[in-house]
């Protein structure tokens, strides 16, 4: 299976990278942009609406060739779907299904609501 050229649109991923300070703490930030041929959908049907329920609408689905993105290795990493790679990311993985030929990734939508 390959994805039609036409329904391809880039995005950016970006590692989660850990350190900490003198103090021992741990922090968080983000390594460099890793640009993505993927195809964007809106994640549905019943088994995504059982898992998510209300918050189906903040979940994209999203169809990945390439060996950039691995399973059990980028499952935190940040995704930058319509927000510039200079800031936060504006989703995150949650999961990485691989197949003969294709991944497919779970992203939900980073709220910052409270």
């Amino acid at each position: 299976m390959r994805l039609a050229h036409q329904s391809r649109t880039t995005i950016y991923a970006k590692r989660m990278i850990k350190s900490k300070d003198d103090e021992g703490n741990v922090i968080k930030g983000w390594g460099d942009p890793i640009p993505l041929a993927v195809d964007v959908q809106p994640a549905g049907g019943s088994v995504n609406a059982a898992i998510y329920g209300k918050d189906l609408n903040y979940i994209k689905s999203i169809m990945y060739q390439g060996d950039e993105i691995k399973e059990g290795r980028d499952e935190d990493a940040g995704l930058f779907l319509f927000a510039p790679t200079d800031g936060e990311p504006d989703y995150k993985i949650n999961s990485i299904s691989t197949y003969a030929s294709h991944t497919i990734i779970i992203a939900e939508k980073v709220r910052n609501d409270g």
